[in-house]
Order: C-alpha cells, then sequence, then structure tokens
C-alpha cells in the first residue's frame, strides 16, 4: 500500500511541476511579444512590395489609440561593403535596392557581412533583377554577390519585433530620439570586422563608435546593427520616414482591439497593422489546455493519494477497535486517539513522498513533454491546410512556429515546487486519517468491548 501510495504522490508532484512550468512559460509569452503589433506601409514590407512610406505623424496617431502604450518608429538601411560594392559596379552587376528606392550601392559601409552569400545568397540576389547572371540554360557560372548588412534606426532600445536588445557588452546608445554616431552591433558581425567596444567604423563616410554588442540569438539577427532613428533617416536622406512601428498594447485580452482601432485611425490604404507573431495566441491556447489537464491530472492524483491513505487508516481503524475502546474506557479525549491516528498517517506519507519526489524528479520532464507533444498533434491536426503542401507546421500554418514555442518548455522539479505538493499531500493525509478516527472514536467504550 505504501508503494502505491508512494507512486500517486510521485504522480501528483510531477503534474504539479509541468503545471508551473507551463504556466511560467505561458507568463513569459504574455509579457514578451504577446502584446507587440507591427505596423507597415500598406502594400509594403520591408524592402519588398510598394506603397507609401510610413510617417512621424501616423506614430502620433497610433500612440493615441486606446490600449497602446508605446509606439516605437523604426528606419531600415542596406549596407554595403564599399569595396565589394565598387567591385560589383565596374563588373556591371548590381546588389538589391535599398531604402526609399536608393541603390544599395549608395549606403555603403566599412564593414563586411558576418554572413556568407552562399547558395541562398546568390539565387535570391540574382533573381531580383541583376544583371551579369547570364540567361536560362546558359553554362556560364553564375556570379557571386555580397550579402548587405542590416542596419536599423530605432526610437527606443528595443529590437525589430519589440523585445528588449539583449545587449552582451557595453551599453546602450542613450537618446535614440537624438542624432548620435553610436552604434550598437551584432556579437558576430564584431567578430567578423575585428571590432568590440570603443572601436570605430564608417557609414557613408562618418565615423561610427561600437558602443555596445547585442546577441539576436541567430545568424541572420547578429548581422546587423542598430543606431538612432534619427541617424538612419538622416543616412537614408529621407527624414521623418519610417519602415515601420511597434506598437505595444498594454495586456493580451486588448491586442485584437487595438488592432482594429489601429487599423481604422491610419487607414487601410496607408499602413499593414499586424500581430508581431500569428501563431502566439495558438501557442498560448495550446499552453493552456496543457496547463487545465495538467492541474486536473495533478487534483486526481492527490484525490487518489487520499484515497489511498482514507483506505489504510480505515482498516487500521478496524482493526484497532479494541484499543480504541479501552482508551475511551480510561478517559482518553477525542483529539488524543484522532492525533494517534494521524501521526501514523503522516509517517507513512513522509515514507511515500521521499519516493514520489524522486519520481517526480525523473518523470516530470517526460510527462511535460508527452502532454505538450500531444497537445501540439491535435493542435496541428485541425489546422492540417495551413501549411504549404498542407504541411501544417508550415509557415502560414495553423500551428506554425508555435510547435518551436511549445518545445521549448522546461519541466525542472525545483524544492519549492515539490514542497508545495507535499504540503497539500500531508493535508489530505491529515483529513484521511481523523475521518475513520473521529467516526470511532464517538462510539461508546462498552459498545467496543461488548462486539469484542
Amino acid at each position: 500500500m505504501v508503494a502505491v501510495l508512494a507512486v500517486a504522490i510521485g504522480l501528483a508532484l510531477a503534474m504539479l511541476v509541468a503545471n508551473q512550468a507551463v504556466t511560467g512559460k505561458v507568463a513569459e509569452l504574455n509579457a514578451s511579444v504577446g502584446t507587440v503589433l507591427t505596423v507597415n506601409p500598406a502594400g509594403g514590407q520591408g524592402f519588398e512590395g510598394g506603397g507609401e512610406p510610413l510617417t512621424a505623424a501616423q506614430a502620433a496617431t497610433a500612440a493615441a489609440v486606446p490600449n497602446v502604450t508605446s509606439v516605437v518608429g523604426t528606419k531600415a538601411l542596406r549596407l554595403r561593403n564599399a569595396a565589394e560594392a565598387a567591385a560589383e559596379a565596374a563588373s556591371g552587376r548590381t546588389g538589391q535596392g535599398g531604402p526609399g528606392g536608393q541603390s544599395a550601392t549608395s549606403v555603403t559601409t566599412s564593414l563586411t557581412a558576418a554572413v556568407d552569400a552562399g547558395t541562398l545568397g546568390n539565387r535570391n540576389q540574382a533573381a531580383s533583377g541583376a544583371s551579369g547572371s547570364g540567361t536560362a540554360g546558359s553554362t556560364q557560372a553564375a556570379p557571386s554577390f555580397s550579402l548587405p548588412v542590416t542596419a536599423t534606426g530605432i526610437g527606443a532600445e528595443v529590437d525589430s519585433t519589440g523585445k528588449a536588445l539583449q545587449l552582451t557588452q557595453g551599453t546602450g546608445l542613450g537618446d535614440y530620439t537624438a542624432t548620435s554616431t553610436g552604434a550598437l552591433l551584432g556579437t558576430t558581425l564584431a567578430t567578423k570586422n575585428g571590432l568590440s567596444v570603443g572601436s570605430t567604423f564608417t557609414i557613408k563616410d562618418q565615423t561610427f563608435t561600437v558602443k555596445g554588442l547585442f546577441d539576436a540569438g541567430t545568424a541572420f539577427g547578429n548581422n546587423a546593427l542598430y543606431v538612432t532613428l534619427p541617424t538612419a533617416q538622416t543616412l537614408a536622406a529621407l527624414p521623418g520616414e519610417l519602415s515601420t512601428m511597434i506598437v505595444t498594447v498594454n495586456s493580451m485580452e486588448n491586442v485584437d482591439a487595438a488592432k482594429t482601432a489601429l487599423q481604422a485611425a491610419l487607414g487601410s490604404d496607408k499602413a499593414d497593422v499586424t500581430q508581431g507573431q500569428r501563431n502566439l495566441q495558438t501557442a498560448i491556447s495550446s499552453l493552456d489546455s496543457v496547463k487545465n489537464i495538467s492541474f486536473i491530472a495533478f487534483a486526481a492524483a492527490l484525490a487518489t493519494a487520499g484515497l489511498i491513505i482514507l483506505l489504510i487508516m480505515v482498516m487500521l481503524v478496524r482493526e484497532r477497535r479494541r484499543e480504541i475502546g479501552v482508551l475511551k474506557a480510561i478517559g482518553a479525549p477525542n483529539r488524543t486517539i484522532g492525533l494517534q491516528f494521524v501521526l501514523e498517517a503522516l509517517v507513512l506519507v513522509a515514507m511515500g513522498s521521499v519516493v514520489g519526489a524522486a519520481i517526480a524528479s525523473f518523470a516530470s520532464g517526460g510527462i511535460a513533454s508527452a502532454l505538450i507533444s500531444s497537445s501540439s498533434n491535435t493542435t496541428a491536426a485541425t489546422g492540417q491546410r495551413g501549411g504549404p503542401g498542407g504541411f501544417p507546421g508550415g509557415p502560414g500554418g495553423a500551428f506554425g512556429g508555435a510547435s518551436q514555442l511549445l518545445t521549448s518548455v522546461t519541466a525542472s522539479a525545483s524544492p519549492g515546487i515539490i514542497a508545495t505538493g507535499i504540503a497539500a499531500v500531508f493535508g489530505v493525509a491529515i483529513i484521511g486519517a481523523l475521518v475513520p478516527a473521529l467516526l470511532t472514536a464517538r462510539i461508546r467504550p462498552i459498545e467496543v468491548l461488548r462486539g469484542e
């Protein structure tokens, strides 16, 4: 019976650990990108499409929308290495277009991109209309291109998705609303060019100083730099123009309403308002399901442990009816009899909790993964027509990148969670021991002894 009790306690603790892990992940998602909206020019995104650029006046309009807490404007640039750009121009080849219709070669830098073009980069740039790439069926080797460095002017210390920049060295740029010669570089871009905090480089023959290094977590994200918004607008020779606006809403519940209000305020023919991560709500919904299931399983396992304790104590009380009758006959109060059985139950629970905690430490991760995997498969099955080729996890599918958010949940059996679970088990044990003991203690001693 103690072994069965230990398994029940272990399952309860494992479910509690899984519940706490999922709860923490949901809170993390809601606090990060869950309340971020992105505003792009209508018909355009990044360096693709068309339409009219966003303006500072539109940023002020967006800031006045209810439930909007902040609006951060950005200006995107593509920087080409000066030497490589000159070589491409001399060979009759051009790169992709730059911001505001400028040629990318007009915004030059002394920096060399940290990512090699490779097969994908050469293919993409050749397909964008670059000359000298040859015709179909030609045996001429495809030309080699250099990748541009992504430069973004920002009005606050955030990245292009609205998350706070994760600086690994140095400091921020100070006042992001003023022109500055400081810059923040991705770690790999700085390493590629042999730069560190305090080093200098040039953009458009203007000297910039590295104020800090950041880690975006991806190779593409680290092949980038950030400057203040007015600086980027000056480099692009397009003052007051914005590439995108990052809008933060005060809570997850108000995102949909704020999105609708923003679209109405800015005009559907002027701006496109999108959620930073389309699949975030799907991920949070799936995680909420896992959280609910784990909590119900915890309560069920806890109730099972309580039932086991109750059955054990019922058997003990029935076997010791004569002892209870004798204690009552010599004047023992009910609380003394109840306390005796409660202490015995707590000893059993303590033994079961030691084994149960060990079971939870080893099994909680696997149980959480199984619950999340089951939830992921269920959600993906409901939207299997969303992705390309019918693949539910593809871009634009019903589940898409949300699966990566789900698999990033890790369950850790911390001492605090284990202690909370064991305290709940002890509470159930006290109730399970008191009920049969007190019911028997109410019997008159003469009835107990007569029955014996």
